[in-house]
């Protein structure tokens, strides 16, 4: 990684933060190369269990450092000749960053505050799980520069807000608050203290059954492209692999005897 993203890991939880704070964690070439960075150390860490996602300062990331990415080069086009190159699997470089969250094996909640513009969006929306202060302010706001949203977001945004709605977004750049995107559909929960609120959650999946968790993710991540009978198939091959392990064996003795659970991995 670089200066660009800190992780601190702690009871199974890791603390991920955006540490460009003077520039609102605006996306620049070196904060692309420490978010994929850090989510190739994250999906090499087995012990952790849940991943809470925010930015230090006053917001969580006001999306693409204009500045910095005008003056061109390798470094700022993400080492691609062309968007259409796939560097990491299925995604480019600057999809990537919201990517991977996705794919992370273990779930990711979103901490977000302050300004959460285009990319930053878009990055909120790659986590399994969205706390939004009330007076964040968000937008799709690619339309503002002749752009359109670029870095994952048309993925990640089928199952969370309207057709209609996101259509509107797009095609206005029209602002929101951290209150509106409840309603919307960007938000799973508004708070005033949405870093607190995330810690609070990731706690919950932390003493949960890892490997049960990790099927759950992989099964959510599959099914919107899946058939019923897909889908079906899909529920009996994860459910293979968890029941009667040890870990789901630990799960129902810990429920029995009425004490934590005492997982492996």
């Amino acid at each position: 990684m670089n200066d660009r993203v800190s992780i601190t890991v702690e009871n199974h939880i890791a603390d991920v933060r955006l540490t460009r704070a003077d520039k609102m964690n605006a996306l620049d070439p070196a904060m692309f190369e420490g978010i994929i960075a850090a989510g190739a150390e994250l999906a090499a860490m087995q012990g952790v269990r849940a991943v809470v996602l925010s930015g230090e300062g006053r917001s969580f990331c006001a999306g693409l450092d204009m500045a910095s990415m005008a003056g061109g080069g390798a470094s700022a086009s993400g080492g691609i000749k062309s968007l259409t190159d796939r560097t990491h699997g299925n995604a480019n470089t600057f999809q990537q960053v919201a990517m991977l969250w996705r794919k992370l094996p273990m779930p990711v909640i979103a901490a977000v505050h302050g300004v959460c513009f285009g990319g930053g969006l878009q990055i909120a929306s790659g986590a399994d799980i969205r706390v939004i202060a009330p007076d964040a302010r968000m937008a799709v706001m690619e339309m503002k520069w002749g752009l359109i949203p670029d870095m994952g977001g048309y993925a990640l945004w089928r199952g969370l807000a309207r057709e209609d709605v996101l259509r509107e977004l797009t095609y206005t750049n029209r602002e929101f608050s951290g209150a509106d995107a409840l309603q919307l559909g960007f938000a799973t929960y508004v708070d005033e203290n949405p870093h607190a609120r995330a810690m609070g959650i990731a706690r919950e999946i932390a003493n949960r059954n890892p490997d049960a968790m990790r099927e759950a993710k992989a099964l959510f991540n599959e099914y919107a492209d899946m058939d019923e009978d897909g889908i079906l198939m899909a529920e009996s091959v994860r459910q293979n692999r968890v029941i009667r392990t040890p870990n789901q064996i630990e799960a129902v003795m810990s429920q029995m005897q009425k004490r934590a659970a005492n997982f492996t991995g």
